[in-house]
């Protein structure tokens, strides 16, 4: 008879960061990117924005794989359906070990951005944690079924929440199904704002940078 057991131990991963935190830095920036990439390689997404106004702080996701027959390129993907609530502490306590590397002495405007199967670990970290942020976009990605209203009364007032994503999405159903969730559960309530943009199920540079520049 095989009988799954569990082991303990200790993990070391990577994860990339963008300029540095300085006097004139206005935005820290946490981002969680999609299925598939690299942190390193989705960088590339936040060069555009002002780098004496913008520190980004990049997790990467821990399981890493080839993509495509020629297994020359590699991805890495944050979450299966397979033990996903201790794969999901996993994840989350090493998200807390990057905030806890470069989480800065006095805080700017503090936005939390996940784009994808991002915008699950984005919003799991805020509600499991109770983290506090002033700006919270979530671009084109699903809400995890366990997180409701309740999870996210710590985050303050002013905080403002958009959602995100492209009128020609590949996974444009997925993307309205999310949108009627959030209004019709309340889950954020009046911080809520909806975005539609032109465009597919694509990273919009333009609007981050036009956040960014708020």
């Amino acid at each position: 008879m095989a009988l799954e057991k569990t082991a303990k131990y200790s993990s070391t991963n990577t994860y990339t960061t963008c300029n540095k935190m300085q006097a004139t830095t206005k935005n820290v920036w946490l981002v969680f990117h999609g299925m598939g990439y690299l942190s390193k390689y989705f960088a590339r997404y936040f060069t555009h924005l002002d780098p004496a106004e913008n520190f980004i702080i990049i997790p990467q996701a821990p399981s890493k794989y080839y993509i495509g027959p020629s297994f020359k390129h590699v991805g890495a993907s944050w979450l299966t359906r397979e033990n996903t609530v201790q794969e999901t502490e996993n994840v989350l306590n090493y998200v807390d070990a990057v905030w806890k590397a470069e989480k800065p002495s006095k805080m700017p405007q503090f936005i939390v951005l996940g784009y994808s199967q991002g915008v699950s670990i984005a919003m799991r970290w805020l509600a499991k944690r109770s983290i506090s942020c002033d700006a919270l976009l979530l671009h084109s990605g699903g809400i995890p079924k366990e997180l409701n209203a309740s999870h996210f009364k710590h985050l303050p007032n002013h905080c403002k929440v958009t959602y995100l994503y492209g009128d020609k999405d590949e996974y444009i159903t997925e993307a309205k199904k999310t949108e009627q969730t959030l209004k019709s559960d309340a889950i954020f309530g009046t911080k809520l704002s909806v975005e539609v943009f032109k465009g597919i199920h694509e990273v919009n540079t333009a609007f981050i940078k036009e956040f960014a520049e708020k």
